[in-house]
């Protein structure tokens, strides 16, 4: 089982949940707009607050709001 994404509990509004490309834990990831094949681990963890750009994330950063749900 993956950790919680620090994005989830700061509330990014572009979090969208934790992906599995297999099916299974062994492949999950926690995923955003921004990253939708996965969250960078500097930025999940909260070492990266994402306030400015990163190589790769589509000119989306970190935005409080509510996080949404794969599929809303």
């Amino acid at each position: 089982m993956i950790n919680i994404s620090e994005c989830y509990k700061r509330n990014c509004k572009h979090f969208t949940g934790v992906k599995q490309s297999d099916g299974t834990e062994l492949t999950e990831v926690n995923v955003c707009e921004a990253f939708p094949d996965g969250i960078p681990f500097d930025i999940q963890d909260g070492e990266n607050l994402h306030l400015e750009p990163v190589e790769g994330d589509h000119g989306i950063q970190f935005e409080e709001g509510k996080p949404r749900n794969e599929g809303d």
